[in-house]
């Protein structure tokens, strides 16, 4: 089971990867971007994805550096699943 950090703006490392989870539709989706200097977002090619493919979809493209952490923002009053791993 793979384990991620609780995003917190200004304490992910430029060129993280966060993985954004918000409610649309009833459903919680997940959509993937990249911390730039500037606080700013990159938003990596993705569409609005189901969890686990989002998360999936973040952990390939830690290639540089795999064993770098990836980051996960809950919005709009989403609980994380255990089902999803780990959330420090």
């Amino acid at each position: 089971m793979h384990s991620y950090e609780r995003y917190q703006k200004g304490l992910a490392p430029i060129g993280a990867i966060v993985v954004r989870l918000y409610h649309s539709d009833g459903q919680i989706r997940g959509f993937i971007r990249q911390v730039e200097a500037d606080e700013t977002e990159a938003i990596l090619p993705s569409e609005e994805l189901e969890v686990q493919t989002a998360l999936r979809l973040a952990e390939n493209k830690q290639v540089k550096d795999p064993d770098a952490p990836i980051y996960v923002e809950l919005r709009e009053g989403v609980r994380w699943d255990p089902a999803w791993g780990v959330l420090h």
